[in-house]
């Protein structure tokens, strides 16, 4: 099948909005697969497809893609191999998460953990900082802001689209130059 011909999936319905036990046909999908706009995929029952979307987004765990003529393709993370950053209390906990906000990278942050993907220069940064780093498999669902994303939690819309490694100029406002790895720097 071509492009032209494939079903389109032009519609995100959010996890919880809609019959889950319906779904046609389901796909298993890492971070990068999903937060797409436009791509070829095949689900594991075999349903070709083409998302067809206006604008990138990311895709959650459990929701659905509906197909023009009906039908729906359930979506799953797929566990993806990941970095566990913990600290021993709440004040470092919070300095070892500044530290990685001021480095723009995609992370997941909960309670008491964040999740980042491997990166030899931030992992040994972070045991510079004492961070406690222990190597897991899960499903990446990093904050959306830097992204563009609409964050479901809150309801508010993070701006323009970024790409994941973005290279624009900005302001920190503090007089000191630092490197934020990937070619990414501020003075």
């Amino acid at each position: 099948m071509t492009e032209d011909t494939l079903p389109r999936a032009t519609k995100v319905l959010p996890a919880g909005q809609w019959n889950a036990t319906e779904a046609r046909d389901s796909v298993t999908l890492d971070f990068d697969d999903r937060h797409r706009r436009r791509r070829r995929y095949t689900g594991e029952g075999g349903t070709a497809f083409l998302l067809d979307l206006p604008e990138a987004v990311v895709l959650y765990d459990g929701d659905g893609l509906a197909l023009e003529g009906g039908g729906t393709i359930a979506v799953r993370a797929a566990p993806e191999p990941l970095v566990e950053v913990t600290a021993g209390d709440r004040a470092h906990f919070a300095r070892i998460a500044w530290h990685l906000g001021n480095r723009h990278l995609p992370a997941e942050i909960g309670a008491d953990r964040i999740l980042i993907r491997d990166d030899h220069v931030i992992t040994a940064m972070l045991r510079g900082l004492g961070a406690t780093l222990r190597a897991v498999q899960a499903p990446f669902n990093p904050e959306g802001g830097a992204y563009g994303e609409h964050n479901r939690q809150t309801g508010h819309h993070h701006g323009p689209q970024q790409p994941l490694h973005h290279g624009h100029d900005h302001d920190h406002h503090h007089d000191h130059s630092h490197d934020h790895g990937h070619g990414h720097h501020h003075h």
